[in-house]
């Protein structure tokens, strides 16, 4: 699988098993290319019983459209409440009329009270979508072609599920996999793009 812990502890590079992130694709050695999409939910049992139906006719109409196997993948992670507030305090600095100030300050210490002792958790959706070079021509381009199709073929399958889609550029590609291996570091060192930009310019040596 590709987002599992290995057993074995080995360098961290052969772990993570990753080549190269490149054009919002992921890079595996093997000549496996992986796009990865986030999707929304679908609450299936507050749907009617019409529009159940109608989602296991989409459903099965998607699957037999399918190109390729796909991985879905659940994370659950805990909210950074922190963070989330720091952004509401920088927005009360800059306003100037007293009523939004006030209501910033009372949204601010309601969620401060609501969370309090408790954790509040966020789950995200992904779909990756594979595609293995096994004819081993190494043409990027056409590589790049082949998995674009494949990813606009499943996209269009979930919208008619419903769901909405958005496919994850190369920094949030980095920062899944940051966020999965260094989950304790999030916090105090996200990923940035001003770090990752000597990467991406093909300016860094390893």
């Amino acid at each position: 699988m590709l987002f599992g812990k290995p057993k074995s502890k080995s360098s961290s590079r052969r772990q993570i098993r990753i080549k190269e992130v490149k054009d919002n694709m992921l890079i595996l050695p093997g000549n496996k290319y992986r796009a990865i999409i986030e999707t929304s939910a679908i609450n299936f049992e507050l749907k009617s019983e019409d529009e159940q139906d109608a989602i296991i006719d989409n459903f099965q109409n998607f699957l037999n459209s399918l190109p390729c196997s796909l991985q879905i993948l659940i994370r659950v992670r805990e909210v950074d409440i922190d963070r989330y507030l720091e952004e509401f305090s920088k927005r009360e600095s800059k306003e100037e009329e007293e009523v939004y100030k006030t209501q910033i300050q009372s949204y601010c210490s309601f969620i401060t009270d609501l969370v309090s002792g408790n954790k509040i958790l966020s789950r995200r959706f992904y779909v990756v979508i594979p595609y293995d070079d096994s004819g081993g021509k190494h043409d990027f381009a056409l590589v790049k072609e082949q998995l674009l199709l494949n990813q606009d073929i499943v996209i269009k399958g979930l919208e008619k599920l419903g769901m909405k889609t958005r496919v994850l550029d190369s920094l949030e590609i980095l920062d899944l996999f940051y966020t999965f291996y260094n989950s304790d570091q999030v916090k105090s060192q996200p990923l940035k793009a001003e770090t990752l930009r000597p990467i991406f310019e093909g300016s860094y040596a390893i």
